[in-house]
């Protein structure tokens, strides 16, 4: 019951992000070069992640004897993961949706600023760090 009291905002997070992934998509904007990363568009992955990222961390801040590199490595790493399961997702399941690499870039980006903001701004918030 530990395991969920900690993790059910990133659960939740999780199921909101793929929830709104799987929405037809025909009226979002598309990225035809690799400056409009600065797209409204990419600026809303980017934040989804952060916020995926840091509750993923606020998870693993209150497991026991979790070391440093483990937060890390889960925390990034598995926000790129699920990340890139979204686009494979828009790309095979959600027909209606088209996969992009530069959405995965931005979930990507996401993911290293949320533990960037975590470790400059929340860390001295969360007692075990």
């Amino acid at each position: 019951m530990r395991f969920f009291r900690y993790y059910w905002p990133v659960y939740l997070w999780a199921f909101l992000i793929l929830l709104l992934t799987g929405l037809p998509g025909q009226y979002f904007p598309k990225v035809p070069t690799i400056w409009d990363l600065l797209e409204p568009d990419k600026i809303v992955h980017v934040i989804i992640f952060v916020i995926f990222t840091v509750l993923m961390i606020y998870g693993l801040v209150h497991e026991k004897n979790c070391p440093a590199w483990i937060l890390i490595t889960v925390s990034i790493g598995t926000g790129i993961l699920f990340g890139g399961i979204t686009e494979l997702l828009q790309a095979y399941v959600f027909v209606w949706r088209q996969a992009s690499v530069y959405d995965f870039i931005a979930d990507s980006i996401g993911s290293l600023a949320g533990y960037l903001f975590w470790k400059l701004f929340l860390i001295k918030h969360w007692d075990k760090y």
